[in-house]
């Protein structure tokens, strides 16, 4: 194909294809020049123009496919735009000698109609260069347009290029296209409808004075119209009225809609023209005219707009209204529901599209004040009084279609504005509440449940009004229960009710079922009492029971009883009774009774759909003789009927739906011995004489168009269906319709049951044989259907059909249906026959089931049987896996290729080419073999199918989704036939593109979809993306959603692209194409403003993925757009107050807390978006917090304003924290919205804002942060949260946001948060008075819990700040008051009443914790702050805040010290719990403060010990945090220490516990605070035992020791029991810790990869802090055991200690372990001096344990190791243990070596820290100290001897001197008094002998004048104290005298230099400098 794209054809390579490739070829040369003729050169044109017109002329007259026709005509016209006009004329007379042509045979048809539509398309390119011809063609053209769609699309293209120039024709042309307007093909209609609106431009008379006529001729038009035709025609009728209102024009609105009306009225008869039906009487209307009159005033109202609308909404209205209540639309019920649905149409695609929500509200008035106006009309009417003022009853008729469309219209506006309509129904001027209410007393059935449906609305909108609504109804409902309209209206208004409180989050109160229940009942008791209203309280009872099931198990539990007691009543006590009741009763008392048993038979299924929870097997029990009646009564029906006549028909006709209703929902082996009667009423009702209407589209709905069905269907025929969980209005179907459907599917559930299917089966295709016509097709749809429900409920319940005789007839039944007339039936029975082999799932039967197809196929010429065994062949394998024959493959896909190429049938070829697409989606890659051939058959088709075969066309392109599909990721290959392939797939695309069918460019997309995701780079988004913008606002729902679904798709991998392409796009288009892009907001905001307008939850699904995709790839690159966008969005309501902007502004006066005033509002423009719905603006505050979380992750300086500022001064980047101002303004805006579900949206936008900015410094003003300055805004934004009628939900939501705004530390004016905390306290103390309660008690709970939570936090920060003021004091010097104690003094006043409501909320989160077993023990009452019956909806709202109270309330236990102070009861609206954790004020129950404390400490303990055993507890890492720093709170408090002490099982729990989470969990900050935790008990342990040792000894007095009792875990004999022993649970866990970060300890683990042999493990400061904290714990395990237990441990804990050692000294713990070493050193000497290495008991066996450590310790030493710390560990040893394990030979001698050899070392670092270790020793114990002084002090004095021939160079070497003098300083004093002075002899020459001569000491290095300077310091403090010593050595030696006195006197002299030299820096140099050079 690659030689196809060139200037000319290239005809040698066109030559050498086949023909079906030659068209191909062509028409991707045609699709090449198109794009190219444009980008060249005007001189390569006109050089190449004669050769290339000779070519397309070739193509011309070469019989051109449709979509070759067109795309050749475009290239003729842009070959002569672009080059050389002049010889245009010559192709415009060759086109009109072809059309002229006398040639009539088919193969010259395709050139005559291309060469009109290059006739077509030169006119409208070159326009008025080929004025002069014009009139020649356009008659021509007119004398050809008799049948072509094309030629009359000719003129639409004439008219576009000359525009008002062909006015002299434009009267032919509307002579011509008025007869094409009524032509039976559809395609030419369409074509005439474009033609004319084409027209209609420039010619004025069309929309003046032939204006009735072009509507009377569109009305004419509509009759047996299809689709297509419609849509065109309304759009030419609608456009044309629009434009007669234009102001030059003398048409009123009033003519126009007279217009609309007299063809809604009277069809096509003419306005104010009399006809023959008028004469005769009242005509019906076709409904084909009615919906092209509908859909024309929706595009009238659309083309004149919003404005227009809002203006003249009453005039439409009263239209819209005249047409449903005049006498000729609603003489038969089934017309006038049709007329309703045409009138809620247009108000629904006006009002809901076009009115922004102020707008809405503005026309909700208009509605209700016409409600009100009927209401009153029909009031006057029943009014007995003046007779000539009564209104007649046929106005009384009439307006209940006019109440019931505005009424469901106004619950449409109502819904959809949610809280935003909440003022409206404040307004008192039209009391619109009392309006709706007041028509449920209307006596129309319809329109009372008109009135109940827009009620319902009212309360999914606005959830407060639910309880309010049902209260008045139910109180409404007792005071005129005499009333039967009121009885009927009230019952269906509450049912509907309830049935919102499903969509209803926030739920009702648990009362309001109990008093529904109690109204329902005195119905149903009282319905005997007056019979005038014995029907409607029947009715109304039952219906309130069957509403109130909707309200779920844990309300309808207690009200069973009295239940089944109701429906026990409702039915005779047996079957006998059933047979006595015929012979009582008349007919008014039968339909009584039949209309009370359809009720609780509802009631029953009510039961099973929403209470299946309670169907046990007991109730089944009890209904199972009550469903007997039931199906008894069945029998009786037909008696009772021929009886009392047909006016309880349709009593009976309910009864038995009711009846298949319920049996269907039950299991069959409920009613198993019922069959026989029940299977005799199903033949009956699928067979029966009476059935005489056909419903194949009631049974086969998902083949159907879902209009099609909501026109049969209305609330009035099942009232039953008000209740069902739906947003739209429910549209059941007509008892009869509604009966049959029931039959099939009961007949489906318990064919499988019966033990005579084949006679069954066989006696239906005997009613089939017999009956003939219509009679036939009926029953043969209701007995295939019923059969084929019956196959799927055996393939669902994998049950076998049975056997050959019942095979038999089932396949003589689909068959005969598979070759129905019907294409439904059809459809049925290939479902059917595949359903069949499913269940019998036999290989030979599958096999003969398709050669029968085949054989039928081979054999049959008529289209029916041959479109039924195509399909039927695709099907077989549907639920087979697929197709796994190579040989059944390659025959189904021959006969398929045959039939799908029968042009003399498009019917067929429809079929074949869907059978076709299943058999490739069936076969997968078995089909491969096939795809070559099937490509070339389908674009071979694509390019030869007219237009008008538009079903061809679509199955075209399913055919070719579904081979791309097969085809997959080989797409992307490079071979010569995958590049083959793939080419046919982009021209198969591209034709399908430019046919004008919605769904087969939908198909296209969707192909183009396929593509982009198997070969991207192969599919060119320059071409793609511009048109999907352009479909993007199509009117055709399914092509928008092709259109979003790609976008989706595309967004993923190049949404930059895709933005990019769309600009450009904008850039190029003409004014005149609409298509909502504009360069400020792009494809985004064409996106918003298309998810505002849609209504489809599909779509607007996938534009808002489209648009977080988007986001994802760009947002971060374009943040300012982006949050624009959003802003603009946000900004767009209706009200500008809500789209001004907020501005801060701080009040210097007044009180500066009031947070209204700190903000006005100032008005802006309103943005590039208008009216926007609160929806679309919840999702706009939803992307704010996408595009904050995707910052997160990416630059730094997103929330860091320094480095923002920095970094935007060098590069164009942009930061989330600079628009920060932006954000907070957003979330204010959202979050004081009059809808809550905005206010939700903004409060958490807030509280995301608050959570990622609290830390972000303010640059400008140091220690503080950047949120301060947004502390009246925040305060301002949760005020309104916080009102006495903000919802729970919001409130809560608020609270949340304190909770992190009071945890963020950023609050300095604390009294604003205090207020809002405050006011929300006292709510919840005021607690739930259930008598008001507007939600359901749960909601108490959630927000009662989420206000605890919000308090909680305080203690929390308070903690946390006074901890950092504390850290800070440390560091500094700081006297200012923490940041936390002003917050502490404010809520000081509150903890009081705060804890105890804190316990309450711990105590019932502990008994909900409780298991299943355990649920009887819950209180019967409930608990604090739930009820018994809402304990699974309160579980979760005490799952999500019980882990901060449970803190708090450990920091508040903390505070006091567990010391109760009696503050005085709470003011509780209620107990707190039932026990009142020992607050109870009974005095019988008053506990002791002992008992009190040890209750809220076991709770507590059992909270935090109950979730961290729980394993779901992953993801609640905060939850665990606060659970660890609650227990670390109680164990610093003395008196929970000691119990946990004296509880050792409590103690060994809590380590068990704390060892799973340290294992499981791997967050560093949770292991450390476990380990802390441990430390905590351990020390719990210690004080323990510390306490009863000293009581041992105490009581023991003077007694023997040997009688004292041992103390600690071992007791006498040392042994510890695992699971029971404190200290080795400790060890277990100090020992995972140690090894899973030191593997090298465990010898298991030591060579292992695990371990990682000797490689260096790296460990991270908090590895090492880890470490440190579990050998801390090690340490302190000896001092709990016994003597003989700490023997037992100290093994352990010594290998331990020194294998943690060994792997520091060695290195081989990273470059952290300086932080290890002093952790190991301070634990090594807390086993050193443990108290049991001194006890008598144990003495010895420590003694010899810590010498083999010594000894392990010495071993240890070796080259390469950290030195330092090796000595430094041996120095403990030596000073810390006793002198018998030092002392002893060989390691005495082994030590004294090691610092000697240390001594000796080269590094001076060594040397100075040995010198210490020196130090150190000679101040120890004589005993230790002695052998190392006689060691090594000669050497000592040595090495300082030395020092005067070599002084040191650097300050390392310097400190080793220092050290050594330092050490044999020490060595001096620990000498005795009597050889002390030899001693100072030997160090006072030495320290004489490091100072330097005055010479010297002026160049010498500075570390010599250092020592120096120390040596003389040292002189000067020591001679004085040894003065006798030191005056003899001056005597001695006069060299050493003059060498000090030279010294002494240098140093006064540098002394003096240094006085002095501050006073000569002071004349030189001002001390202030004053900045003279300002620039």
């Amino acid at each position: 194909m690659e030689q196809a794209h060139s200037l000319l054809l290239n005809e040698e390579a066109c030559s050498q294809l086949r023909e079906h490739q030659r068209a191909e070829f062509v028409f991707e040369w045609l699709s090449f020049l198109k794009k190219l003729l444009p980008a060249t050169d005007r001189a390569d044109v006109k050089k190449n123009q004669k050769r290339l017109v000779e070519q397309l002329t070739t193509v011309l007259t070469g019989s051109p496919g449709p979509p070759t026709r067109l795309l050749l005509a475009q290239c003729l016209a842009l070959v002569y735009r672009v080059g050389d006009s002049l010889t245009s004329s010559l192709t415009v007379d060759r086109c009109n000698d072809i059309i002229r042509s006398k040639d009539d045979s088919p193969s010259f048809l395709p050139t005559r109609l291309a060469a009109v539509a290059c006739l077509g398309v030169l006119y409208e390119q070159l326009g008025r260069l080929l004025i002069n011809s014009f009139k020649e063609s356009v008659a021509n053209l007119l004398k050809a347009t008799k049948s072509s769609e094309v030629r009359v699309a000719a003129h639409q293209y004439i008219l576009k290029g000359l525009g008002v120039s062909a006015v002299s024709c434009h009267r032919d042309i509307y002579k011509a296209a008025r007869t094409c307007l009524t032509d039976r093909s559809m395609a030419v209609r369409c074509a005439a409808a474009k033609c004319l609106l084409e027209l209609q431009r420039e010619a004025v008379f069309l929309w003046s004075t032939e204006l009735e006529n072009v509507a009377t001729l569109c009305f004419r038009a509509f009759e047996g119209s299809n689709y297509d035709v419609r849509v065109g025609i309304s759009k030419l009728l609608g456009t044309l009225l629009a434009s007669a209102l234009e102001p030059r024009q003398r048409n009123s609105l009033k003519e126009v809609m007279e217009l609309l009306s007299s063809g809604f009225l009277r069809g096509g008869a003419g306005f104010l023209r009399a006809s023959g039906d008028m004469l005769k009487g009242i005509s019906s209307v076709s409904r084909d005219v009615r919906v092209g009159i509908t859909q024309t005033c929706v595009v009238f109202v659309s083309i004149l707009g919003g404005a227009w609308l809002e203006t003249h909404f009453s005039c439409l209205l009263s239209l819209l209204m005249e047409w449903v209540s005049h006498a000729r639309a609603t003489q038969y019920p089934a017309d006038a529901v049709s007329c309703r649905c045409c009138a809620s149409f247009i108000l629904r695609a006006t009002l809901g599209t076009l009115l922004g929500e102020k707008a809405q509200i503005a026309a909700a008035k208009e509605i209700c004040q016409l409600i009100s106006k009927q209401k009153r009309v029909v009031d006057a009417a029943l009014h007995e009084g003046n007779m000539e003022a009564r209104v007649s009853p046929a106005d009384v008729a009439a307006s209940q279609h006019v109440l019931v469309c505005a009424l469901l219209e106004l619950g449409s506006l109502l819904q959809d504005l949610s809280s935003t309509a909440a003022p409206l129904l404040l307004d008192t001027s039209i009391g619109m509440l009392d309006t709706v209410i007041s028509v449920l007393l209307h006596p129309s059935a319809s329109a009372r449940l008109a009135a109940a449906w827009c009620l319902r609305c009212v309360a999914v909108g606005m959830p407060a009004q639910v309880a309010v609504l049902l209260d008045r109804c139910a109180e409404r409902l007792n005071a005129l229960k005499s009333c039967p309209e009121a009885v009927a209206g009230y019952s269906a208004a509450i049912a509907a009710l309830l049935g919102a409180v499903q969509l209803c989050p926030l739920g009702i109160s648990h009362s309001k079922g109990k008093v529904v229940m109690t109204l329902a009942e005195d119905l149903l008791r009282s319905a005997a009492q007056n019979s005038r209203i014995s029907i409607q309280r029947t009715q109304g009872g039952w219906l309130l029971l069957s509403a109130l099931f909707t309200l779920g198990p844990t309300v309808m539990e207690q009200h069973l009883p009295r239940l089944l007691l109701l429906w026990k009543c409702a039915f005779p006590l047996s079957v006998k009774d059933v047979e006595n009741e015929l012979r009582r009763g008349d007919s008014f008392t039968w339909q009584v009774t039949l209309e009370g048993r359809a009720g609780a038979l509802c009631a029953m299924k009510s039961l099973v759909v929403h209470c299946k929870d309670l169907l046990t097997d007991d109730v089944i029990s009890r209904l199972r003789p009550l469903l007997s009646c039931a199906v008894a009564l069945l029998n009786q029906l037909p008696s009772i009927i021929k009886s009392y006549g047909n006016q309880i028909k349709n009593a009976a006709t309910v009864f038995r739906l009711r009846v298949y209703e319920i049996l269907t929902m039950l299991q069959p082996k409920t009613y198993e011995g019922n069959f026989g009667t029940v299977l005799k009423q199903l033949l009956n009702d699928l067979t029966g004489p009476e059935i005489t209407a056909c419903a194949e589209l009631n049974l086969l709905p998902s083949l159907c168009y879902s209009q099609d069905l909501a026109l049969r269907g209305t609330l009035e025929y099942d009232p039953f269906t008000i209740f069902e969980k739906a947003q739209e209005v429910p549209t059941p179907l007509p008892p009869a319709s509604a009966l049959t459907a029931a039959a099939v599917q009961l007949f489906g559930v318990i064919f499988p049951h019966l033990g005579i299917q084949a006679q069954i089966l066989e006696q239906f295709c005997e009613f089939v044989r017999h009956l003939k016509g219509a009679r036939q097709q009926t029953v043969q749809i209701h007995v295939a259907a019923a059969f084929c429900c019956t196959l799927k409920c055996l393939a669902s319940s994998r049950r076998e059909l049975g056997s050959e005789e019942v095979q038999r007839p089932a396949l003589s039944l689909l068959l005969g249906a598979l070759e129905g007339s019907n294409p439904l039936l059809r459809c049925m029975a290939s479902e059917g026959l595949s359903r069949l082999v499913q269940v019998l799932n036999d290989p030979n039967f599958t096999v003969s089931i398709t050669l029968m197809s085949f054989d039928k196929l081979k054999t049959a010429r008529d289209a029916i049987t041959r479109t039924g065994h195509a399909l039927a062949l695709s099907a077989v394998y549907r639920y087979l896996s697929g197709i796994s024959s190579p040989q059944y493959l390659s025959a189904c896909v021959g006969v398929l290729f045959t039939l799908s190429q029968d042009s003399t049938s498009p019917e067929v070829q429809m079929w074949a080419l869907h059978a076709l697409s299943m058999v490739v989606d069936l076969a997968g890659p078995l089909y491969h073999s096939h795809l070559e051939a099937s490509f070339t058959l389908v674009l071979r088709l694509l390019l030869s199918t007219p237009h008008t075969h538009v079903e061809v066309q679509q199955s075209l392109g399913r055919c070719l989704n579904a081979l791309i599909t097969s085809m997959g990721p080989d797409l992307q290959g490079e071979g010569a036939g995958v590049c083959a392939v793939r080419t046919s797939c982009l021209v198969g695309c591209a034709v399908m593109q430019d046919i004008q069918d919605c769904l087969v460019q939908a198909q296209a997309i969707s192909c183009l979809q396929q593509l982009h995701m198997f070969a991207p780079c192969f599919v060119n988004l320059a071409s793609l993306v511009p048109s999907l913008c352009i479909n993007l606002c199509s009117s055709y729902l399914s092509l928008r959603r092709a259109v979003v679904a790609c976008l989706r798709q595309l967004a993923q991998r190049e949404a930059v692209e895709v933005s990019e392409h769309a600009v450009a796009l904008v850039k190029e288009l003409p004014r005149r194409d609409n298509t909502q892009l504009g360069e400020s907001v792009g494809l985004e905001g064409a996106l918003f403003s298309l998810l505002d307008r849609e209504s489809d939850p599909r779509l607007c699904r996938d534009i808002q993925e489209t648009l977080v995709h988007m986001m994802s790839s760009a947002a971060e690159s374009n943040l300012a757009h982006w949050l624009k966008l959003c802003k603009d969005v946000l900004s767009a309501s209706a009200d500008s107050a809500a789209a001004a902007a907020v501005e801060t502004q701080q009040e210097e006066d007044g009180d500066r807390y009031d947070d209204s005033s700190a903000f006005h509002a100032k008005s802006e423009s309103s943005g590039p978006f208008n009216n926007l719905r609160w929806s679309t603006r919840v999702f706009s505050m939803e992307c704010v917090c996408r595009i904050i979380a995707q910052c997160e992750n990416g630059d730094l300086a997103h929330f860091n304003m320094a480095l923002a500022q920095e970094q935007r001064l060098h590069e164009s980047a942009d930061y989330v924290v600079l628009h920060l101002a932006d954000l907070i303004r957003m979330a204010f805006m959202a979050a004081t919205d009059h809808s809550d579900q905005l206010r939700l949206a903004g409060l958490q936008t807030l509280l995301v804002i608050i959570r990622k900015f609290s830390n972000v410094p303010e640059p400008e003003f140091p220690g503080h942060v950047i949120l301060e300055q947004y502390q009246a805004n925040v305060g301002a934004a949760l005020r309104p949260a916080f009102h006495v009628d903000a919802p729970p939900n919001v409130t809560a939501k608020a609270c949340q946001v304190c909770s992190a705004w009071i945890a963020s530390g950023v609050i300095s004016d604390l009294r604003r948060v205090h207020q809002l905390l405050a006011s929300s306290l006292a709510k919840v103390q005021v607690g739930r008075d259930v008598t008001s309660q507007l939600y359901n008690e749960s909601t108490f709970t959630m927000e009662t819990l989420a206000v605890l939570k919000a308090w909680a936090e305080v203690p929390n920060t308070i903690t946390q700040l006074l901890n950092h003021h504390l850290q800070q004091q440390s560091d500094e010097a700081g006297t200012a008051d923490p940041a936390g104690a002003g917050l502490l003094k404010l809520v000081q006043t509150d903890l009081a009443t705060l804890s105890r409501l804190w316990l309450a909320a711990l105590q019932d989160h502990a008994l909900l914790t409780l298991p299943s077993q355990y649920s009887s023990q819950l209180p019967s009452t409930g608990g604090s702050f739930y009820t018994a019956e809402m304990v699974e909806q309160a579980r979760p709202h005490y799952y999500s805040a019980w882990a901060t109270i449970l803190h708090a309330t450990a920091l508040w236990l903390n505070s006091t010290g567990f010391i109760i102070v009696d503050e005085g009861p709470a003011n509780l609206s209620r107990p707190v719990t039932p026990t009142s954790m020992g607050q109870s004020t009974s005095l019988s129950s008053v506990k002791s403060p002992e008992d009190v404390n040890t209750d809220r400490l076991h709770l507590i303990l059992g909270i935090s010990v109950e979730f961290l055993c729980s394993p779901h507890s992953g993801d609640q890492m905060e939850n665990i945090s606060s659970c660890l720093q609650a227990l670390q709170a109680l164990l610093e408090v003395p008196w929970p220490r000691s119990k946990v002490g004296n509880d050792q099982a409590l103690s060994v729990e809590l380590l068990s516990v704390l060892h799973r989470l340290i294992v499981t969990r791997e967050s560093p900050s949770i292991q450390l605070a476990v380990l802390e935790l441990v430390r905590q008990i351990v020390c719990a342990a210690q004080e323990h035992v510390k306490e009863k040792r000293h009581s041992a000894e105490v009581d023991d007095g003077a007694a023997e020791k040997e009688t004292v009792p041992e103390f600690g875990e071992g007791r006498d004999t040392g042994g510890l029991v695992p699971g029971k022993s404190l200290v080795f649970g400790a060890l277990e866990l100090c020992l995972c810790t140690l090894v899973r970060k030191l593997p090298q300890l465990s010898p298991k683990l030591a060579g292992s990869p695990t371990g990682r042999g000797g490689q260096t493990c790296f460990l991270s400061n908090t590895d090492c802090r880890l470490v440190t904290s579990a050998l801390a714990i090690l340490s302190e395990l000896p001092s709990i055991c016994s003597p003989e237990g700490s023997v037992s441990v100290l093994p352990t804990v010594l290998y331990l200690l020194l294998g943690v050692l060994r792997e520091a000294v060695k290195g081989s713990v990273g470059a952290e372990s300086g932080q290890l070493v002093p952790g190991i050193l301070q634990a090594l000497r807390t086993v050193l001096t443990s108290p049991m290495s001194r006890a008598e008991k144990s003495r010895g066996a420590w003694t010899e344990l810590l010498r083999c450590a010594l000894h392990t310790l010495l071993e240890s030493w070796h080259s390469g190791m950290d030195e330092v710390t090796t000595l430094t560990s041996l120095t403990i040893f030596l000073l810390y243990a006793s002198a018998e394990v030092t002392t002893v030979e060989p390691l005495q001698t082994r030590c004294i070596q090691a610092f000697r050899d240390s001594l000796e070392s080269k590094d001076p670092v060594v040397s100075r820290e040995s010198y210490q270790m020196l130090v150190s020793l000679f101040q120890g114990p004589a005993l230790v100290a002695r052998p190392f002084i006689l060691a090594l002090g000669g050497r000592l004095v040595s090495q300082l001897e030395e020092v005067e021939k070599s002084h040191p160079q650097g300050p390392a070497e310097l400190q080793a001197v220092q050290d050594a003098i330092r050490a044999l300083e020490a060595l001096v004093f620990a000498a005795d008094e009597t050889h002390r002075p030899q001693l100072v002899a030997v160090l006072l020459p030495i320290l004489i002998s490091l100072l330097l001569d005055e010479n010297a000491l002026a160049s010498a290095p500075a570390a010599s004048r250092s020592l120096h300077e120390s040596a003389l310091r040292d002189l000067m403090r020591i001679g004085p104290q040894h003065s006798t010593v030191f005056k003899a050595l001056m005597a001695s030696s006069p060299h050493m005298k003059a060498r000090l006195e030279a010294a002494v006197k240098g140093n006064q002299e540098s002394v003096n230099t240094k006085a002095q030299a501050p006073r000569v820096i002071s004349k030189n140099t001002p001390s202030i400098q004053l900045k003279i050079n300002f620039l």
